[in-house]
């Protein structure tokens, strides 16, 4: 079997899709990062090689993701993007009509705004976590409700009450007091995907023109509540796609397609064995220069295939001969000025 090859490494989860020569996904899984990127890339790769048939062939393939650059690395990853051209590739794909995606993962939240089939702006959340899936998790687990009931509960209130979510601790205290003066705690997780809404429109979705048809994925998308409160603020239709959680990983797979198109070339995939392969990285302060980079290199099976974090280039894979010390620190000098 030919296919495509998407893998989406984020914080909370690593995400990897299979697409056939067709484009319509074969595969597609969702795993727990848990801090080990490495390894959830590994297992990914695995399982997808349990799937395929014996001597099936990846095309080329994409990675995306806050750890795109290592994953692309460890899979030898043809084409690298960040996770807006992902994101928004892949819910063209899945409506074409779409022209506000609104994506909120386990870590972070972003709108697209699309006109004609093409990304013309976007926002990103700031260093809160507010409204993201891991804040929905910590709360569900202190009120001892199961994540995956946590939405359905939402749609069984009847007087939801008014949280504060702008901020994590404010709407956490907030729901403790709402607790303890007596309310249900149907009508508190109500109040809270009400909150998270709120904060999302006011905050990442500020000054953007947010029109219909709107595409809602990422993982919280699973979370009816938040589903119900989007629609009702917004008041127009939530399209959540079926594989909603995977869809950065459908997006790296799809833009994997348009580079076998333009290249005509073999791809870069490394092979399904490196999920039994050694990976290590290490990483160090380097003293050639005042800039005092924080590198990052990556080891297979103890040979360096990748390096990063340096201005210079001086420990990237392929540099035969840094600048002269010093070169680096005027270039950040220019790009202040």
């Amino acid at each position: 079997m030919d296919v495509f090859l998407g893998i989406d490494v984020g914080s909370v989860s690593t995400n990897l899709a299979l697409l056939d020569p067709d484009l319509n996904v074969v595969y597609d899984l969702y795993l727990r990062t848990s801090g080990r990127p490495i390894d959830a890339v590994q297992r990914a790769v695995s399982a997808a090689r349990g799937y395929l048939p014996p001597r099936s062939t990846v095309l080329a393939a994409g990675a995306t993701g806050s750890a795109r650059r290592l994953a692309g690395e460890l899979i030898g990853a043809d084409v690298v993007k960040n996770e807006i051209t992902a994101h928004s590739v892949a819910a063209i794909h899945s409506e074409p009509r779409v022209r506000t995606l609104i994506e909120i993962g386990g870590q972070d939240s972003k709108i697209v705004i699309i006109r004609n089939q093409v990304a013309v702006d976007f926002a990103m959340n700031s260093i809160c976590a507010a409204g993201t899936g891991s804040f929905l998790d910590q709360q569900a687990n202190r009120l001892c409700v199961p994540i995956e009931e946590f939405g359905d509960l939402a749609l069984k209130s009847t007087a939801p009450v008014r949280i504060a979510g702008r901020c994590t601790v404010f709407a956490e205290t907030d729901m403790i007091h709402k607790q303890q003066v007596g309310h249900k705690v149907e009508d508190i997780v109500a109040g809270l995907c009400r909150a998270l809404v709120r904060n999302y429109l006011a905050n990442v979705a500020k000054g953007k023109e947010i029109l219909a048809p709107v595409v809602f994925q990422g993982g919280v998308a699973a979370n009816a509540g938040i589903r119900k409160a989007l629609a009702d603020e917004l008041k127009t239709e939530i399209i959540v796609p079926d594989r909603y959680g995977v869809m950065g990983a459908i997006g790296a797979a799809l833009l994997a397609s348009e580079w076998r198109e333009e290249a005509r070339s073999a791809s870069h995939f490394r092979g399904f064995e490196i999920g039994e392969v050694s990976y290590k990285t290490t990483s160090f302060e380097c003293k050639e220069c005042p800039n005092q980079c924080e590198v990052i290199e990556v080891l297979m099976n103890g040979v360096k295939i990748a390096g990063w974090g340096d201005r210079c280039g001086r420990y990237q894979t392929g540099k035969t001969e840094p600048p002269p010390c010093g070169e680096c620190v005027e270039s950040e000098e220019s790009l202040a000025r």
